[in-house]
């Protein structure tokens, strides 16, 4: 094993103790197939912005001990595939939970059992820390380096594609005129409060990610960046910008506005740049920059779903 910067190797000894939740043992399939978890498994791939990985080394006892993979296990009872990717990259390598801006899952489904990778991005610097004893190492590897080491079966099978992913950021911008606009549901008697629902929906999907073929993307779920533009009188809701979520008041017309956001986002390398609009001649602006344009009733449905 090279000497690579930021590797934790203070591995506490043995194995941990017996199982602690009904998810900690053995799926069995039809065939006698064998999987850790009894309701699937989770581990998080998490880049740090900069074309490195944490990646861990599994200590010797563990399935495919000497391997390298990503910290991640069994799902407990009840728990979704990020909470508990999330709760076991904490466990294993001291991974920030709020410190991870999540980007898409893959799932591999194999009937009786899945695995999902969930894969996030570090919104702020953290080193890793060897939590408890399932870790002979862990480090920063840079991507380019990931194929020189021996890795976990699985994680390698999929290290490719999740690697080809690894720049991809989605960015939705939000014509939120044309959406509140386009459901006669009374909203011009409260135009503020129309638009607070409707940054309210949005903040909802950028907790939840929306399906992957609503963006033509590969994979299960994305969690893409929000830009919600609000015009006119819609500027005086209360709602303002939270994580993931950019709200934009308009200062002139909110299609020149709109325009904005998706030029800003695609010079920054966000792609696909998605504009939710119904507007003919926006559309044509849009697409003009290379953005892909979807109705109004793709929000809505994703709201319902």
């Amino acid at each position: 094993m090279p000497d690579l910067p930021g590797v934790n190797r203070a591995t506490p000894p043995g194995p941990p103790p017996g199982p602690r939740d009904p998810g900690d043992a053995w799926a069995v399939g039809p065939d006698g197939t064998r999987a850790w978890g009894r309701f699937g498994a989770a581990g998080l791939l998490v880049d740090d912005g900069a074309g490195r990985v944490l990646l861990q080394h599994r200590v010797e006892w563990s399935h495919h001990g000497g391997t390298w993979g990503i910290p991640g296990g069994a799902r407990h009872q009840g728990e979704d595939a990020v909470t508990g990717a999330l709760r076991e990259s904490a466990e294993e390598a001291g991974v920030p939970e709020d410190g991870i801006d999540l980007r898409h899952t893959a799932v591999l489904d194999l009937g009786f059992w899945t695995y999902t990778t969930v894969v996030g991005r570090a919104s702020r610097p953290f080193e890793p820390i060897i939590a408890d004893r399932e870790s002979l190492e862990l480090a920063w590897i840079p991507a380019d380096q990931v194929d020189d080491l021996p890795l976990h079966p699985g994680f390698g099978a999929s290290w490719p594609s999740l690697r080809a992913a690894l720049p991809t950021t989605p960015h939705v911008v939000v014509d939120a005129a044309n959406v509140v606009g386009s459901v006669p549901d009374g909203w011009w008697r409260d135009r503020p409060g129309a638009a607070d629902r409707l940054v309210g929906g949005v903040t909802a999907l950028a907790a939840d990610g929306v399906p992957a073929r609503d963006l033509d993307l590969p994979f299960a779920r994305w969690w893409p960046r929000w830009t919600v533009v609000l015009e006119g009188e819609a500027r005086l809701a209360s709602a303002g910008s939270a994580r993931g979520i950019d709200v934009v008041r308009a200062p002139g017309a909110g299609d020149d506005a709109i325009v904005a956001a998706a030029d800003s986002a695609r010079a920054s390398g966000d792609a696909p740049v998605v504009v939710i609009t119904a507007d003919r001649e926006l559309r044509s602006r849009v697409e003009a920059l290379g953005a892909a344009v979807r109705g109004p009733s793709w929000l809505r449905d994703a709201f319902a779903s």
